[in-house]
């Protein structure tokens, strides 16, 4: 007789019922819920056999994973990353800003300057922003040259060049700085355009509203302001695009920071830092179409914002104040000489309203 019956009323071989038996002990999908009397009899003659130990037909349970380990790791990954955030939040903010992100917005309040951070002779910017500044001409950035209008890019990168020449020659000279005329700047201007020419025939003899050298050249009374040592900070880029009739223009936009001291300080530590932002804007002409001279360029337009240059009548020169000549606490318009987001606004007068410098 077979070892059990099938509903179709086939039967099993005790072989095969030993081989389904085992396969629903070790868990396979089809077992049957309730076994039979004869699955039982088998059932109890296969717990005596090697390898099969006194579990029952339903009481094995799978082992799970250990897993405290990996709670653990977590565990102390999670309190390291607490720490440093409470150690060092900015770093963690800089990590996920990104290298590319923009600078922090402007400060509305300065935080008081420490005494430990007051400008001195050896260094002049301590305590200033000016310090990370690069130094002289290679603070002024200036683009790759490409072909515009009727210049080449050879031609682009030399007018390019001479652009900086002029800033140099203007702001950052020392002779210049120390009240010299500025012969090498005016030998780059266009000889031919009259509104300039008038305004530097007049500016150094009688300086006025009108025409001041300052809406042009860096200028310090040697008999008043002395430099302090040979550095001056700057930062700044030159841009270009195609102008009038073809003309190449270049616009300079450049912020010059000046350490200064009384004249007669003999090395006092009574240091100012006169702060100048110039925007130029220079046209390279088409000789065919303007009248201009070989390696000129015309002025479009100039303006300039200054703090800690002296303010009144023009003298042709900056005044910084020192000692008791410092404004009063809250005199002035407050402005930050080092935000260069804002458009530069003075226009051609000295004698417009002084701002108060919140940092210099």
């Amino acid at each position: 007789m077979g070892a059990g019956t099938e509903p179709d009323g086939s039967s099993r071989s005790d072989e095969e019922w030993e081989r389904f038996l085992r396969e629903s002990v070790a868990g396979t999908a089809d077992a049957p819920k309730e076994p039979s009397a004869r699955a039982r009899d088998v059932t109890q003659r296969l717990r005596g056999e090697p390898g099969h130990g006194p579990e029952g037909w339903r009481s094995h349970t799978p082992a799970r994973p250990e897993r405290r380990t990996g709670r653990y790791v977590v565990g102390l990954l999670a309190l390291l990353v607490l720490l440093v955030v409470a150690l060092a939040p900015g770093r963690i903010v800089d990590l996920f800003a990104g290298a590319d992100s923009p600078p922090a917005a402007h400060p509305t309040r300065v935080p008081p300057v420490e005494a430990a951070q007051r400008p001195t002779v050896d260094e002049p910017f301590r305590g200033s922003p000016a310090a990370s500044w690069a130094s002289g001409a290679e603070g002024i950035t200036v683009p790759e040259a490409g072909a515009v209008g009727w210049m080449s890019a050879a031609e682009v990168g030399r007018a390019l060049a001479r652009s900086r020449d002029f800033l140099v020659a203007s702001g950052l000279d020392r002779g210049v700085l120390r009240g010299e005329r500025p012969e090498k700047a005016i030998a780059l201007i266009n000889p031919h355009q009259k509104d300039v020419q008038d305004l530097l025939q007049t500016a150094f003899r009688a300086p006025s509203e009108k025409n001041d050298p300052l809406l042009l050249f860096s200028r310090f009374q040697p008999s008043r302001t002395h430099l302090v040592g040979d550095v001056v900070k700057t930062r700044g880029r030159l841009t270009y695009r195609e102008g009038e009739r073809g003309a190449l223009q270049v616009t300079a936009d450049v912020t010059f920071v000046y350490p200064v001291t009384r004249a007669d300080a003999g090395g006092g530590d009574d240091i100012v830092r006169t702060i100048v932002r110039r925007e130029l804007v220079l046209s390279w002409d088409d000789p065919a179409k303007v009248i201009t001279e070989p390696g000129t360029f015309s002025i479009v337009s100039y303006k300039y914002d200054m703090t800690n240059g002296g303010c009144g009548a023009p003298t042709g020169y900056f005044t910084p104040p020192f000692g008791t000549d410092r404004r009063a606490d809250g005199a002035g318009k407050e402005v930050d000489p080092y935000d260069r987001s804002a458009p530069v606004g003075r226009g051609g007068s000295a004698g417009d309203e002084c701002g108060r410098a919140t940092r210099s």
